[in-house]
């Protein structure tokens, strides 16, 4: 037993030390909000929990709208409105109790009843609240949506601005106003979106303050008599990785100074997406939709300070005594197991305990975490929940089976007919656990192969849950494995291949994933067949 002490005390302090690094605060540039100053505009929504602009037109409390904006007082004195429905029409009044301005927009669409009441509600606050109002912005992406034509969005533009006093634009994807070049005659000036995690050539956080002003001195040269108005720059803080562009608090903090610095020393207008986490875009854009905002939905509290360092796992050290835990757990197991078993555990076993030990354990608190920012729908959370049982059970039933010689049954044994079927729990929890893996990896996989734009990489948990198998496998060339297996095997394989090449080298998300499809599929190949 020496020997099992001396690996678990390793194993730990491998997983505190693994925490440690992925705690550490990193280094900020220099604010770009100096002492006494703030940010131009924020694109602002109340909705809170599970509250979105797709439901019944209920009006959002008013109250609500007020601490928000007490709130945004203090970083900003302008927001940027999207829509005149559930209560967004009070903002422009509760604005200018707090001496705050508001860009006014109104949500046109192909439903023209819809869109006229927009216009009609926009037009009369800007007519009623002329001070407060600082421009009207003519829809929202509607060109991108493909719900209007520009010849619709200029009619409606022009009518806005013959009925209102304020300057009057349209908002859209910088791309489809150089397709819609007509449009800028029609707008006091132009309000174009740069988010450079959503290019079509994903743009990396290290980039993103290049990148915006590349664009916006090309739309300056093919707009040279108007204004450019940044009317949303942003970046999320947690999601899947597209290519090189990693979502992150710490690659947020960092995208957002640069630009703002940038647009400092440019003398140029930007208005950032978004005043707080809205969990309803996770409906649309998955994940990374509802993390674009600078203070989180639900307690409302700040992602980061200005120009200070900023920690991508700030709970690290409850993540680190979860993993030690979950250590401690595997090597319990196993003594257990070694204590079933008329074999002496030696000290290749106990070898593999500890890398179990130490890559579940690694990988349990990463898990932990993903699961409230993945999980929205019921399908989600049980999905994620699946996944989480799953990473902390196998290590747990791998360095069990390791120690006492247990085999991994076939899919077959678990599945089949009683004769079949393990006789002790052990054998019971191994098969289970695996079918488990195998099915939630199946499924995430060929979800990455056939839609993969807003769904997530599940690597932690695959990875914490795949290496237990591997590790208590006997690794053997197997000409014929079971046809369950078999099949399983292939499809994983030929996904991961799939995601690897489809998701580009640069995503180191989607490598770490396939990877891990690629290990399980070979440890399904070991199986042996079911006897009978």
């Amino acid at each position: 037993m020496t020997i099992a002490v001396a690996l678990l005390a390793l194993a730990a302090s491998a997983i505190v030390a693994v925490w440690s690094w992925l705690g550490t605060p990193l280094e900020m540039p220099p604010s770009a909000v100096g002492a006494g100053q703030k940010v131009y505009c924020v694109s602002y929504a109340p909705f809170r929990g599970d509250e979105s602009p797709f439901g019944p037109d209920r009006p959002v409390d008013p109250q609500r709208i007020e601490e928000d904006l007490i709130q945004l007082k203090q970083v900003t004195d302008c927001v940027r409105t999207y829509s005149i429905d559930h209560g967004l029409d009070r903002i422009a009044e509760i604005a200018g109790r707090h001496g705050m301005r508001v860009l006014q927009g109104m949500w046109l669409s192909n439903r023209r009843e819809r869109s006229r009441a927009q216009i009609e509600t926009a037009v009369a606050l800007a007519n009623r609240f002329p001070a407060v109002i600082a421009a009207v912005i003519v829809g929202n992406e509607v060109l991108l949506r493909g719900e209007m034509s520009a010849t619709e969005l200029i009619g409606s533009i022009r009518e806005v601005k013959a009925r209102v006093s304020v300057p009057v634009t349209y908002a859209d994807v910088w791309e489809f106003w150089l397709r819609h070049a007509e449009v800028a005659a029609a707008v006091d000036f132009v309000t174009i979106h740069i988010l450079p995690y959503w290019e079509d050539f994903p743009i990396p956080a290290a980039r993103a303050a290049a990148h915006v002003e590349v664009i916006r001195k090309r739309m300056i040269a093919a707009f040279p008599d108007k204004e450019v108005f940044i009317g949303e720059f942003g970046w999320p803080s947690a999601g899947r990785m597209r290519e090189g562009a990693l979502p992150s608090p710490s690659n947020q903090a960092r995208a957002l100074q640069e630009v703002l610095a940038l647009a400092r020393r440019e003398s140029y207008r930007v208005n950032l997406i978004e005043a707080y986490d809205q969990p309803w875009k996770r409906q649309l854009e998955g994940t990374v939709g509802g993390h674009w905002g600078l203070y989180d939905a639900y307690r409302r509290l700040p992602k980061f300070a200005w120009g200070r360092p900023v920690a991508d796992h700030p709970g690290w050290r409850w993540q680190a005594a979860a993993g030690v835990a979950l250590a401690i757990t595997a090597f319990a197991a196993a003594s257990a197991g070694r204590g079933r078993s008329a074999a002496k555990t030696d000290a290749g076993s106990w070898l593999r305990v500890a890398a179990i030990a130490f890559a579940s354990g690694s990988l349990i608190g990463w898990t932990a975490a993903s699961v409230p920012l993945e999980s929205l729908t019921f399908g989600d959370w049980l999905r994620s929940l699946a996944w989480a049982a799953a990473a902390l059970l196998a290590p747990v039933l791998g360095a069990a089976a390791l120690a006492s010689g247990a085999r991994v049954p076939a899919f077959a044994q678990i599945l089949g007919r009683g004769a079949m079927r393990p006789r002790d729990g052990l054998g019971w929890g191994l098969g289970i656990v695996l079918i488990a893996v195998a099915v939630l990896s199946a499924a995430a996989a060929l979800g990455l192969v056939f839609d993969p734009r807003y769904r997530d990489f599940p690597f932690a948990p695959l990875t914490g849950a795949a290496i237990p198998f591997a590790l208590a496998a006997s690794w053997r060339l197997r000409p014929k494995p079971p046809p369950a297996e078999a099949v399983m095997s292939a499809v994983l394989a030929i996904s991961a291949v799939y995601i690897a090449f489809n998701e580009g080298l640069a995503n180191w998300q989607a490598q770490w994933f396939a990877l891990g499809l690629i290990l399980l599929a070979l440890t399904l190949l070991q199986a042996r067949d079911a006897p009978g």
